[in-house]
């Protein structure tokens, strides 16, 4: 069918997640308990990290970590092409956010990035691994050298690995995303993980309402990720390994096809790492001619998505602190594309698509 609907994602959900959320719902014990700690456990064993900490999204994640941090008044250095969430989390915890440029192919803040935007008074920053593309390695040497905490917004790259170390257990707190757009999902939600005892305890109680106990210890807010969504959780994580592998698979089928199309850039693929692929973005070469192949693809019945966002671009963060002109991330934003990667994407479709793309690029 030439003009079937092709969506942009689709979550890898079924009748087992389904009898899970009914088990729950039996039980009639509907919030946190047994079954995120369950969920928290492993995922905790997945990564080989000693915490991980359900809570109601990775932006609420990355929120009680600074929290409980205490960066209030402080600078903090996160990347200008990102979602609003990274830099928002700064905000909602009294920080000020620094924004800096990435690596116009990796899209990831790099280690030289890191040095030129540091200052002697910070103590964090919050890189992102966008898309599922682990961080380089030298970033994680360059911040202990710099004596800064890394809080990692790895919402896309839970399954990611640095050689063989999962994204989640290197930077010293990392906060994943179960969105249906992630690479596994509970519709909404999100976990912290950490080696860090003590945050890790403090994040337990700023999720809890400040709780320790029978005591209120600190000031806090409701961040618990609920029994029913945690059943969904477990039952993802069954699968966590097929997903990511899937999405390799489909991800090498686009870079063969999209190689041979002149004016297209095809996704990045780091060494010694493994890509989740949350989003398979692509970049095109030819000013303006992103948004005439998304205009295209939707008269086709085809969904796609820009990259993400340049931050200084968007009116509540144009007067925050930036790092020089953001070049790279301005190009991202106005050029990266987005393409559907899913369970359900047949290699006919993607032929299909990356067709389409060509033919766009040639009129």
């Amino acid at each position: 069918m030439e003009n079937k609907t092709i969506p942009l994602a689709v979550p890898d959900i079924g009748d087992d997640e389904l009898q899970a959320i009914k088990e729950v719902l039996g039980t009639g014990f509907l919030t946190e308990g047994v079954t995120t700690k369950e969920f928290e456990k492993v995922v905790a064993e997945y990564l080989g990290v000693k915490h991980a900490i359900a809570v109601t999204s990775c932006t609420t994640g990355l929120h009680a970590v600074l929290e409980c941090l205490n960066i209030r008044g402080q600078e903090v250095i996160v990347p200008d092409y990102t979602y609003p969430a990274t830099a928002e989390a700064v905000i909602l915890a009294g920080g000020k956010p620094v924004l800096v440029d990435v690596d116009i192919d990796s899209m990831n803040m790099t280690s030289e990035i890191l040095e030129e935007a540091y200052d002697e008074n910070m103590t964090v920053f919050s890189p992102v691994s966008w898309a599922g593309v682990p961080l380089e390695s030298k970033i994680y040497q360059k911040a202990k050298k710099l004596d800064l905490k890394m809080l990692e917004d790895s919402a896309c790259s839970l399954g990611a690995k640095i050689g063989d170390k999962f994204v989640g257990k290197i930077a010293d707190f990392s906060c994943f995303s179960f969105h249906p757009r992630k690479v596994i999902t509970t519709g909404e939600g999100g976990m912290i993980t950490t080696d860090d005892d003590q945050i890790a305890d403090l994040c337990y109680s700023y999720k809890h309402f400040g709780a320790k106990g029978a005591s209120f210890e600190m000031i806090g807010t409701n961040y618990k990720m609920s029994n029913i969504l945690s059943a969904i959780g477990l039952v993802q994580m069954k699968k966590i390994e097929k997903i990511v592998l899937d999405r390799i698979s489909k991800a090498k089928i686009y870079q063969e096809l999209l190689v041979k199309i002149d004016g297209i850039k095809p996704a990045y693929v780091g060494k010694n790492t493994r890509q989740t692929f949350q989003s398979y973005t692509c970049y095109v070469e030819k000013e303006g001619h992103r948004d005439k192949i998304r205009e295209v693809l939707a008269k086709e019945n085809i969904q796609s998505q820009i990259g993400t966002y340049a931050l200084h671009l968007e009116p509540a963060y144009k007067n925050m602190k930036k790092i020089g002109n953001l070049e790279n991330s301005t190009k991202l934003f106005k050029n990266a594309l987005t393409l559907p990667l899913h369970k359900n994407l047949t290699q006919e479709d993607q032929i299909r698509i990356c067709n389409i793309i060509k033919h766009t690029l040639n009129d």
